[in-house]
């Protein structure tokens, strides 16, 4: 069995990936943590303010992946949980669909958006909901 989480730093994201973990280690189960670097939507327009802005974006971004997979390689030990964590740049819906395919996920577990546009627009839980191809729990 593979659990799938996606992680971002958030919150929700942090509890949904406690909640995974949790239920990998009950199940038995492998746990796959994903984290997708959204780029700015100014990144292709920050190109004119300089290669540095650029390199200022994509070394955060890096740093935030290589924390939050010492947290997830951390707890997941501490439960005795077997852990993939993947880092991956671009949309998250995309990145999320695609490496559950790729590692054939039984679940797939997220923590709810705290965007208040996300009730009109649609949440990445509720496009993963209607993808429809795992049982998808979305963590408060």
């Amino acid at each position: 069995m593979v659990i799938l989480v996606g992680v971002d730093g958030s919150v929700t994201s942090l509890r949904a990936g406690a909640y995974a973990a949790g239920l990998a280690r009950r199940q038995g189960a492998r746990l796959v943590c994903v984290y997708v670097a959204q780029l700015s939507s100014l990144y292709g327009a920050s190109a004119g303010a300089g290669a540095g802005a650029i390199a200022a974006q994509e070394q955060a971004l890096g740093e935030t992946a290589a924390d939050l997979r010492r947290q997830a390689e951390e707890g997941a030990g501490n439960l005795g949980v077997r852990l993939t964590f993947v880092a991956a740049a671009g949309d998250p819906y995309r990145e999320l669909l695609r490496v559950a395919d790729e590692v054939k996920a039984d679940a797939v577990i997220v923590g709810a958006s705290a965007q208040a546009g996300h009730r009109w627009v649609g949440s990445l839980a509720v496009r993963l909901v209607k993808a429809g191809r795992w049982p998808v729990t979305v963590v408060p």
